[in-house]
């Protein structure tokens, strides 16, 4: 994982039985639950409403590059 001011890079391995759609659910609903829990002023912002961040997400599959596309993730801040 690779945190960026406006983004984040996160590379998992994902058994097939679980859809990309309900992992990106997953992990949102967890990090709305847990800002909201330390910052619980940003729940009176009325154009949030239950949500925090931004309602897309791009998704690719790693083939024979993974470390390649792991070093990239790693050191984009150097950018």
């Amino acid at each position: 994982m690779n945190i960026q001011k406006d983004h984040v890079y996160l590379i998992v391995s994902v058994p097939s039985k679980i859809s990309i759609s309900q992992l990106v659910g997953t992990l949102e609903g967890k990090r709305a639950i847990k800002i909201f829990k330390s910052y619980p002023q940003l729940r009176t912002k009325p154009y949030w409403g239950n949500h925090f961040g931004p309602k897309g997400y791009c998704v690719d599959t790693i083939g024979l590059d993974e470390n390649k596309i792991k070093k990239y993730a790693k050191y984009q801040e150097d950018q």
